[in-house]
């Protein structure tokens, strides 16, 4: 079937509407990317900073370090994974539900970002241990 470049996300939403769990696993890849987006990634920190404070901790050596701790709700809510995993899932959730057609290509596009994030993560891991065997690998008693 050739499809033309303007009506290829209409394809798409008619395949993926025709198999359930593939938007279920959509929905989850991008909720993840996106809530691994909000809490972690350095880009939002600029997001992140307003509702965070400086605190002042003493470790058990008596050493005092700063630490940043949110400074209010919404700052917990920036800074937990669990609590931006619900908000994101609800906003890629009932986004879809509601309004499919401008929901979909975010989650389209977050669905693809997650999915590779997490092939990253085991080829990140693969190639670190690697590289450490290289490094130390004569030194490794056997």
């Amino acid at each position: 079937m050739i499809v033309h470049p303007t009506d290829q996300i209409g394809v798409i939403v008619i395949f993926i509407s025709d198999h359930p769990w593939l938007i279920f696993l959509m929905i989850v890849l991008a909720s993840y990317r996106f809530t691994h987006l909000i809490v972690f990634d350095k880009i939002m920190e600029f997001v992140r900073n307003p509702f965070m404070k400086e605190e002042t901790t003493i470790d058990e050596g008596g050493r005092s370090k700063m630490k940043k701790v949110p400074a209010n709700n919404f700052g917990y809510l920036l800074n937990c994974y669990w609590c931006a995993g619900i908000w994101s899932s609800v906003l890629f959730g009932i986004g879809y539900l509601w309004f499919p057609t401008i929901a979909f290509p975010a989650i389209f596009i977050f669905a693809i970002a997650g999915a590779q994030s997490i092939i990253e993560t085991f080829v990140g891991v693969g190639t670190k241990a690697i590289h450490a065997l290289d490094k130390y690998g004569d030194n490794i008693e056997k």
